[in-house]
Formats: C-alpha cells, sequence, structure tokens
C-alpha cells in the first residue's frame, strides 16, 4: 500500500512538473556558456587538476549533446563539469529549489569490507545491513565507477564518504547510465546472513531525503539502523554537541569527540579546550585522544586556540601521549586543524585517511546561472598550511585501522582501541623527517641501518618509501646546482638498493646523469626503467633517449 502511495505521489508530480514551462535548448545552451565564460575569466587559478582546454572539450561536448538530452541529463552533465575541478567546495547540489532530485530510501556506507546498506526506510527491513553486490545489474565496483564523475571528490576517501550516496539519485542513476530510463524503482543485489538476494527500492517523493546525521541514518518510526541500537560507541554518542569530553579512567586516557569546528552557544572552543586539558593534568591523564573521524569542517580561525592550548600542556604534548582520530569524513577547516596538529604538536594520527588535500581551494560563492537559476559553489580561496612540495591528497594515519561493517554494527570501535592499546616508545609517526635528520646530519651510517628495517616493520607499512625517497631526489634534481645534483644521484641510487624494480628510480637517476652531462650512464639506467615499465614510466624513459 505504501509503494503504491509513493507511485501515485511520484506520477502527480511528474504531471505537474511536466506541465510547468521548461528551458529551451538555447537557454540550457547560454547558462552553460555562462558557466564555461564565468570559471575562465572570474576563477583561472581553479585549473589545476583539469587543463582549460580539458574543460573546454568536455563542454562543447554537452553544448552539443543538449537537444537530445532531458533535463535532468543536462543538470548532471553541468555537475560532470563542476566535479571535473576535484574540490570539493566547488559543487553543484542536487537538493536545491531549481533541482531537486528524488531520492531512493536507503543510505549506503563504505565499510573496510565492503559497500553497505548502512539504513533504509522501514519498508526494507531485509535489506538492513546488507553488503550491496550490483546496482540495477552492474557490479557495484562499476556502478561506483559510473557516478564518480558526478562527485568532486578530491580524492577516494572524499567519494567514499560524501560520494558513493549519488547512486540513491533516480536521475543520476539515468544520467550515468546505469538504467535505459530514468525511473522511479531499482533492483540492488544484496548480500546477507550467507543469503544473495534482489532488492527493488521505490523513490521517495520528491522533496523528502533520507535523514542521516554525520553520514549515519537517524532511526526513528520511518528509517532503521543496521547498527545495534541497544549501546552507542563514544563516537556517536551526543552527535548534538559539537564537542563532548569523556575520563576513560581503566585506561587513564582523556577522550574527546568533536564532530565540527564551531563554537557550543554554551561553551566558546577555546574554553571548552582550556577544561579539557585542564582535567588531562588533574587527573594526571596518560593519553589525550581527540576524534576528528566526522568532521566535515566550519570556521578554521577557531583552531588555533585548540593548538594553543594543547603546545601549553606538556605534560600531553608527547610522542605517544597525544592522538587524533581522523577519517573520511574529516574535511575543509577540520583539514586545516589536522594539518596544524601535524606541524606543531607531537601527534599521532589513527584511522583512515582524510578526505581533503593538505593544501585546497575552499570558500565557495555561488554562481546562479541566468536561465535555470541553478546554484553552482565555487571556491575562491587558497587555504595553504603546508610548504607547496609537501601538498599531498591527503593526511595519512600513522595509525592505520578501517572499522568492518560488523564492527559498526555490534558498536565495536577499533580505531578508539587501536589509539588506547598504542605503546611503542621508539616509533616514529613522521619516518621521513627522520630518514632526513639523519641525513642532513651527517649520520649516514646510522641511516644506512635504520633505513632497511623501517621499510620491514610493519609498523611504518603506512609509508610508501620508495615515492618518498623519490621526492627527495627530485627536490635536490631541481634545484639543478652541482652538489644538489650528485646528491640526488646518491638518493636514486639508495633507492635502487632498496627497491630494485623501481622503474621510477631508474628514471630519475638517468634524469640525473642527464644534468651533470654524462649521457652514457643515463643511457644505461633509462634502458633499465624501459625494461621494467615499458607501457608506463618507460614511456617517459623512451622519450628522454631520444632526446639524448
Amino acid at each position: 500500500m505504501v509503494k503504491l502511495i509513493l507511485f501515485i505521489l511520484n506520477l502527480f508530480l511528474a504531471l505537474q512538473l511536466s506541465a510547468q514551462e521548461k528551458l529551451s535548448e538555447t537557454q540550457w545552451q547560454e547558462d552553460l556558456r555562462f558557466f564555461q565564460n564565468t570559471l575562465h575569466e572570474d576563477y583561472p587559478f581553479l585549473f589545476v587538476k583539469t587543463t582549460p582546454e580539458a574543460f573546454d572539450k568536455e563542454v562543447q561536448t554537452l553544448y552539443d549533446d543538449i537537444p537530445n538530452l532531458q533535463e535532468h541529463e543536462i543538470i548532471v552533465g553541468i555537475s560532470r563539469l563542476v566535479a571535473s575541478f576535484k574540490y570539493g567546495h566547488t559543487h553543484l547540489s542536487f537538493w536545491q529549489k531549481p533541482v531537486v532530485f528524488a531520492q531512493f530510501p536507503f543510505n549506503l556506507y563504505a565499510f573496510k569490507d565492503g559497500i553497505y546498506m548502512e539504513g533504509t526506510h522501514k519498508d526494507y527491513p531485509e535489506a538492513v545491513g546488507a553488503k550491496v553486490l550490483a546496482v540495477a545489474g552492474t557490479p557495484i565496483a562499476e556502478a561506483l565507477q559510473a557516478i564518480e564523475p558526478t562527485v568532486p571528490a578530491e580524492n577516494a576517501q572524499y567519494f567514499k564518504a560524501y560520494g558513493i550516496n549519488n547512486l540513491r539519485y533516480p536521475e543520476i542513476v539515468h544520467a550515468q547510465h546505469l538504467t535505459q530510463n530514468l525511473q522511479q524503482e531499482i533492483t540492488l543485489k544484496l548480500e546477507k546472513n550467507g543469503k544473495v538476494f534482489n532488492q527493488t527500492f521505490t523513490a521517495l517523493p520528491k522533496g523528502a531525503g533520507v535523514p542521516t546525521d554525520h553520514g549515519f541514518v537517524t532511526p526513528d518510526e520511518n528509517w532503521l539502523s543496521a547498527r545495534d541500537q541497544n549501546t552507542t560507541p563514544l563516537y556517536l554518542q551526543q552527535l548534538d554537541k559539537v564537542y563532548v569530553v569523556e575520563f576513560l579512567a581503566g585506561e587513564q586516557a582523556v577522550y574527546v569527540r568533536h564532530s565540527r569546528i564551531q563554537d557550543e552557544p554554551e561553551e566558546s572552543t577555546k574554553d571548552f579546550y582550556a577544561r579539557v586539558l585542564e582535567e588531562v593534568v588533574a587527573k594526571n591523564a596518560q593519553k589525550l585522544i581527540i576524534d576528528l573521524r566526522l568532521n566535515g569542517g566550519g570556521n578554521n580561525y577557531l583552531n588555533k586556540d585548540i593548538i594553543k592550548e594543547l603546545l601549553q600542556t606538556e605534560q600531553i604534548n608527547q610522542l605517544g601521549k597525544l592522538f587524533v582520530i581522523i577519517g573520511k569524513r574529516t574535511f575543509s577547516a577540520c583539514q586545516n586543524l589536522v594539518n596544524e596538529l601535524d606541524n606543531y604538536t607531537n601527534v599521532i594520527f589513527v584511522g583512515e585517511p582524510t578526505a581533503e588535500n593538505l593544501n585546497f581551494w575552499g570558500d565557495n560563492r555561488p554562481v546562479t546561472l541566468p536561465n535555470s537559476g541553478i546554484e553552482i559553489a565555487v571556491s575562491y580561496l587558497w587555504w595553504q598550511d603546508k610548504p607547496a612540495l609537501e601538498n599531498a591528497e591527503w593526511m595519512n594515519p600513522s595509525l592505520p585501522v578501517a572499522m568492518t561493517f560488523e564492527e559498526y554494527r555490534t558498536n565495536q570501535d577499533p580505531v578508539l582501541e587501536a589509539a588506547l592499546a598504542f605503546d611503542e616508545p621508539d616509533f616514529k609517526p613522521r619516518p621521513m623527517d627522520y630518514v632526513k635528520e639523519l641525513y642532513f646530519s651527517g649520520q649516514t651510517h646510522k641511516l644506512a641501518e635504520e633505513l632497511p628495517k623501517m621499510i620491514q616493520d610493519p609498523l611504518y607499512a603506512f609509508c610508501d618509501f620508495e615515492n618518498e625517497l623519490i621526492k627527495q631526489g627530485n627536490l635536490l634534481l631541481q634545484s639543478g646546482r652541482g652538489p644538489q645534483l650528485q646528491a640526488a644521484i646518491q638518493v636514486f641510487a639508495t633507492v635502487l638498493n632498496l627497491f630494485p624494480d623501481s622503474a621510477n628510480a631508474y628514471k630519475h637517476l638517468g634524469e640525473s646523469y642527464i644534468a651533470i652531462g654524462n649521457t652514457q650512464k643515463a643511457k644505461e639506467v633509462l634502458n633499465k626503467a624501459v625494461a621494467l615499465d615499458p607501457n608506463g614510466v618507460g614511456v617517459a624513459a623512451q622519450e628522454l633517449l631520444a632526446e639524448i
């Protein structure tokens, strides 16, 4: 009966919309040109992860296709153009009056072991907690790949946290060719308790959405959560509060969950952290754990007070005592906080990589398309907490821990447990800083002993030593000076001693030999790069060989 009512409501809305005056093809094309010209004239600095030429080519393709597209396909096409800049603050919302896409009644969540139905409408109890295998007949990995171009993902973590639920928009599913027609029903192939089955979902009426809080369904009389509601883990308690603190007496640890960079009405961020650090000292806490895994940002001018309080509390600002939990929803102003914690404190990051680049274009303003009235948020402010050469796609945790669905369902928290249990006094949370310190202080013998051990140590599996060392060699190579060029050769030779199959190191070693004029040596190592990776790095090596 409920499904029949939903179907009738959707049909009624569709008839209403069809009766309204629609934009002409020319008007949509005018909107597209307006957006294109605005980006070129007012936001040329955003052309970093895409080029003006690539952008213009995609604009022209959509422009030419408009006469053959339905309205929702045009809107999704524009969203692909917006997403091509790959900055999360530059986006087109599908939840604004000129757009208002429908939604299928489920919430997807990416766990360590796959994509699961974290929550659904009460009409689909069998689906709650099921693993998603396919969407409309397309395997889930391919379905996610199909919708990814509609998501302004800064990195893979952003897509997992903020992008995968684009699968619940019927308009996107159709525009990205997962369904042949725009339809109000979709069938997903699911697996639960060892049983594989199909579940068909009917879209909610337009204007009705899935109620979520920090990425999780809020259960009530109409909505179901896969998580056991009898207890609630610390990271999900009191989500109506910006920040909460709990003293864990058994572990002599203070736990803070901070889910937004903003002040509480009754207690400012500054006062809250002053109180927290007073408690740390008064109770002689051995660890402070700040949980930022659900923090999507806010006002980063509040970060300074947090850093100042931590720096003033020497008791806890020590290696092995200060832990910060990060994850795939850590974004925006919270990325700034993570950067500053990394810059100034003795923090150890735990959890998953963040959803934002270390340095990024943030703070957006609306660009309103003149005919459709669609608002596109476009970033205009550059945030740089790290040197340009140290920018990265995310902050990587030194203790990588991801949660499985079963751990979530049963209210376990392996991330917090890892922080509480960690006890490695000689741990180097920034191993490359340690490597550079040994190198520049002339402790080459110690470096020769320590580096191979660290590469083999599971504690440092989070560090990509091969590429990090190559980066350091490239910094020396790019200087173009004699001593630095010799040092670059030494670094690349070290990489090859540790990673003898590194085609990339051979290629850069070849560049170094070219820079000092030793073409014979350059040819030898470039040919090795070609042999190891003929279709990848070897292509660039072949070009270098042709030049010499």
